[in-house]
């Protein structure tokens, strides 16, 4: 549905978006991570059409943005991450008026816009003035815009920013439900957000995409150490000191917790050391209260890969 091959916009001497490549297949919930000044907006305004890029080619739903620009904006629906909006207007107004730019038929233009009220949530404000409303409401009302004519495609830059966790919820649901008959590209800083609804990650960083996969598989990529996290009782100098003489750990973290110890113990690369740290606690008789594996969470991943993009670069320069 979207393909995007050697992408590249510079301002002067600066690369907001450098020679980027990835799809994103019908069907595909992708999110777009990355920090502040990584290229994300810039990507996402490209492939709506409201910049050209300075190389590179890009398509979305077959066709070409940069020579078909008024089909593709017929294909897609974007929420920018400042909704530009007629705040004089009242919700139901605004709609209605949206759906007449999209050339939606004037006997369907009612049924869509009660869709997307119900879908988005706001038909208990949609006799209000839009200048009235928080800024969550405002959020909901540039959705429910982003979905009037029905497209293919949904482009959402940031769509939970301003929001309470409440309607953040409410908000990927409503994502994920649109995930079954629309293929979604979303930006965010809510790292727990993509775990929740994305099927796909595309990390970018200083404008180059810096890792490409699920998330579960970035995960695996990323365990280059397994760490196990143990409640031990019993005399907890003596237990750090035993952890540290089996093989394969690499060091052991101990912090008291009263009678009980809690211990965070790394191994080296590719070790799973559960069965020796086990053995380890009972042959020398202390209790065992609990042994998990520490999971590595998407925010780790986001952490470690552009802190160590950005080392690499400086490194280079």
């Amino acid at each position: 549905m979207i393909s995007v091959r050697n992408l590249t916009k510079r301002y002067v001497n600066k690369a907001a978006v450098d020679n980027i490549s990835f799809d994103v297949e019908d069907g595909d919930i992708v999110g777009l991570l990355g920090p502040n000044g990584a290229g994300k907006t810039t990507t996402m305004r490209i492939l709506t059409c409201f910049m050209p890029a300075t190389e590179g080619t890009a398509t979305v739903a077959g066709h070409d943005v940069f020579n078909d620009s008024l089909s593709v904006r017929q294909k897609t629906g974007y929420l920018p991450e400042n909704v530009p909006l007629y705040l004089d207007m009242r919700v139901k107004e605004y709609l209605y008026f949206r759906a007449r730019l999209k050339k939606i038929p004037r006997r369907d233009r009612k049924q869509k816009m009660g869709e997307c009220l119900e879908l988005c949530g706001i038909t208990d404000v949609q006799n209000q003035i839009i200048g009235t409303l928080s800024k969550g409401y405002k959020q909901r009302v540039g959705l429910a815009d982003a979905l009037i004519h029905d497209p293919e495609i949904l482009i959402l830059d940031e769509p939970t920013i301003g929001l309470d966790p409440n309607q953040i919820r409410q908000i990927r649901k409503v994502i994920k439900d649109l995930g079954k008959k629309h293929t979604i590209l979303l930006s965010t800083h809510i790292l727990p957000e993509v775990e929740m609804v994305c099927n796909k990650v595309i990390i970018i960083n200083k404008g180059k995409i810096v890792a490409m996969d699920t998330p579960a598989n970035l995960m695996n990529q990323l365990k280059s150490v397994r760490n196990v996290v143990l409640e031990v009782k019993g005399d907890g100098k003596k237990i750090e000191e035993s952890l540290s003489r089996v093989e394969g750990i690499s060091s052991v973290v101990w912090r008291e917790k009263g009678e009980v110890n809690e211990f965070i113990v790394e191994a080296v690369e590719g070790k799973d050391l559960r069965e020796d740290i086990f053995k380890c606690i009972v042959k020398d008789n202390y209790i065992l209260r609990e042994m998990k594996r520490k999971a590595i969470t998407l925010e780790e991943i986001f952490h470690q890969i552009t802190t160590t993009e950005t080392e690499e670069i400086q490194k280079n320069a």
